[in-house]
């Protein structure tokens, strides 16, 4: 019995062996593929297209490995092309080569190399900073700044493409703002309403001497929204509540919020983050999508409050979520000041400044000695110590020289009368 258990188990490590050196034998590595060549489409549309390899295993199931000379966005596909949407302002290579797996670990075949050159032109002739934005779903406005080496008078051709079209369009609506050149066109819908669709943007000059410029402005980004309408304040048990209407072709759920509250006696400035709000206040008419409401607590009634707000996208529904709506119009709920205490303060203080200088000057002299008093003269006071002898003795000699003249013309009056009667 032990024999048969012995061979079994010699006959099972054969089989082991058998299968591990199976493994380890090196996979068949394939030939290249054959005829890669490159096309462009529409406007920034790049599609690579190539053959199978020519002396291929018939026991190899084909599959094409490629990725771009920097070996990003790599692919392992059946089909023998590829095809990607890619601003053309660089020279882009795409490497391809063939393998039996799917396995991005397997060694493919020879890598085949095909590339794109990027517009002819001097690249300082090209614009730059060229933005494009999609305002509320409705339209597209594209901005860019002329090239470094263009004339001033250059006049400029904005074309664009997306799946919904079936040609390549030109913009019509150029116009400056500042040193930028604008031009917007309508973009209201797009094909099967899928936001993984692209615009294809190129702008060059209508005589072709600059160099043709292009971007890819994905639609799940670069969304900018209207400004929300405010339907409603109110004051409920100290809070104020705000009720608003969301931008037209947006859902309530893609959009977060921002609720400034400016109050005007307390000069306070409070803005609010809203990701999610709903009307759950019963004064409200219902709950219908689009309609906002908001609850700012601790507000009070009787000062005067100034509610404004905005939106931007979220990254619950788009890629980007920095592009702030405008603000609303403002909308204001509670007391106003009562402006006839500041006219009256405005009128009265101007009187109150005049009399107060008049008075100032009548009584200047006054104020002076009040706020100044005079300094007591040693020599004054010692003069008035002994003023009441020198005042009689200046009196009496007074005196003796009035007696002295008395007399004199006495004896003048008497000796005149005495010579006239002499004389007759």
């Amino acid at each position: 019995m032990e024999r048969p258990a012995r061979l079994c188990g010699l006959w099972a490590l054969l089989l082991l062996c058998a299968a591990g050196g199976g493994a380890a034998a090196p996979a068949e590595t394939q030939p290249p593929v054959t005829n890669l060549s490159v096309s462009v489409e529409n406007l920034c549309t790049v599609i690579w297209t190539w053959n199978p390899p020519e002396g291929a295993s018939p026991n190899c199931s084909l599959w094409y490995f490629s990725h771009f000379g920097n070996k990003q966005d790599k692919k392992i596909t059946p089909e023998t092309h590829r095809s990607e949407e890619v601003p053309l302002n660089e020279r882009i290579c795409l490497q391809v080569g063939s393998q039996c797996s799917t396995n991005e670990s397997e060694k493919p075949s020879i890598l085949v190399e095909k590339c794109i050159s990027p517009p002819e032109g001097d690249p300082e002739s090209a614009v730059t900073e060229l933005q494009c934005v999609w305002h509320n779903l409705s339209y597209m406005k594209c901005t860019w700044l002329p090239g470094r080496n263009t004339s001033p008078d250059t006049n400029y051709t904005l074309y664009y493409w997306h799946s919904s079209l079936g040609q390549i369009l030109q913009c019509e609506n150029i116009y400056r703002e500042g040193q930028h050149i604008a031009c917007s066109f309508a973009l209201t819908k797009v094909k099967d309403s899928s936001f993984d669709s692209s615009v294809q943007i190129m702008v060059k000059d209508n005589a072709g001497k600059i160099r043709p410029s292009f971007n890819i402005v994905p639609l799940s980004s670069h969304v900018k929204p209207d400004p929300p309408h405010i339907k409603s304040l109110s004051f409920q048990n100290g809070d104020l509540y705000v009720q608003w209407m969301n931008p037209q072709n947006f859902y309530s759920r893609c959009l977060s919020y921002q609720v400034e509250v400016n109050n005007s006696q307390a000069e306070t400035h409070d803005i609010f983050y809203v990701e999610e709000a709903k009307c759950q206040n019963s004064e409200f008419e219902g709950n219908l999508e689009g309609t906002i409401c908001f609850m700012v607590p601790g507000v009070l009634p009787d000062t005067l409050n100034t509610v404004r707000i905005r939106v931007k996208t979220n990254k619950l529904c788009y890629e980007d979520d920095k592009l702030w709506s405008n603000w609303s119009q403002a909308m204001s709920i509670g007391q106003k000041a009562n402006p006839t205490f500041y006219i009256t303060t405005l009128l009265i203080i101007p009187v109150i400044v005049a009399a107060a200088i008049i008075v100032l000057l009548l009584y200047l002299k006054r104020l002076k000695i009040i706020i100044f008093p005079p300094i007591p003269d040693p020599g004054k006071i010692f003069k008035e110590m002994f003023g009441d002898q020198n005042d009689d003795t200046l009196h009496w000699k007074k005196y003796d020289i009035y007696e002295k003249q008395t007399k004199e013309e006495t004896d003048s009056v008497v000796l005149i009368e005495s010579l006239k009667r002499a004389s007759q």
